[in-house]
């Protein structure tokens, strides 16, 4: 993992040579891979890196947690409270379906939870243009390949250095990295509503989805949950749809 860590940190500083541009920034959630990702952005640009906290309804919890990890990895941070953003906006569009007698109260909740995920990125990149520095996405293989992350909002990156390692090497990283325990053990959630887990909502662990990318049996059951959340969510590893030329 060593070897790792000085992979991406040199892969990061050369996208940013690349790119013609400062630095990179992440958004922290208080999770495992944004603290991850805190810290190797903080390695490879000690002095033009920062991560960004967005509460927006969230869990008081999940700011002390995104806050230890500012801490672990002494990255500069700022913190945006996006509920009220949220609150204005999300009223707004209810209100005129509401007037249309069309709002789907079915899809209230998700609708809610991918309008927090694509505040967040609108955020970042603000805040990227500002410093003019690349936005580092934190998702892993298991996110990817499941489809686990908001099109737009948490996916709606420059950059995915953990795009290739699964969460249990993710989780390998966080130790060499300096990732405090408590945040490495922390049951994974995108902090959606109450209660809400990763693992729960997406019918599987994140163990059995890192054996099956590794080519592991699994069990049917969980196999199917993983096939079928990979098919269902193709569009949103996909550039957007254009027709032939006419």
């Amino acid at each position: 993992m060593k070897k790792q860590v000085e992979h991406l940190t040199q892969w990061l500083q050369n996208q940013v040579k690349e790119a013609g541009v400062n630095g990179l920034l992440v958004g922290i959630s208080g999770g495992i891979d944004s603290a991850v990702v805190a810290h190797l952005i903080k390695r490879a640009f000690p002095d033009d890196s920062l991560g960004v906290i967005m509460p927006c309804k969230s869990h008081s919890d999940d700011q002390k947690a995104a806050e230890k990890v500012v801490e672990s990895s002494g990255i500069k941070s700022m913190t945006i409270d996006l509920t009220e953003t949220h609150e204005v906006l999300f009223s707004t569009v209810q209100s005129q379906l509401n007037e249309a007698n069309e709002w789907n109260e079915a899809q209230d909740r998700l609708a809610d939870a991918n309008l927090r995920a694509r505040l967040r990125m609108s955020t970042l990149y603000t805040l990227a243009t500002n410093y003019g520095y690349l936005v580092t996405g934190t998702d892993n293989a298991a996110e990817w390949y499941t489809g686990y992350f908001t099109k737009f909002g948490d996916g709606g990156v420059d950059l995915v250095p953990l795009l290739h390692f699964t969460k249990g090497e993710v989780r390998e990283l966080a130790k060499e990295l300096g990732v405090p325990d408590e945040i490495i053990h922390k049951a994974p959630s995108a902090g959606l509503w109450e209660g809400q887990t990763d693992e729960n909502e997406m019918g599987t662990t994140y163990a059995k989805i890192d054996q099956y990318i590794q080519g592991e049996p699994v069990p049917e059951q969980d196999r199917n949950t993983i096939e079928n959340m990979h098919k269902r969510t193709a569009h949103k590893r996909e550039l957007p749809k254009s027709p032939p030329k006419f």
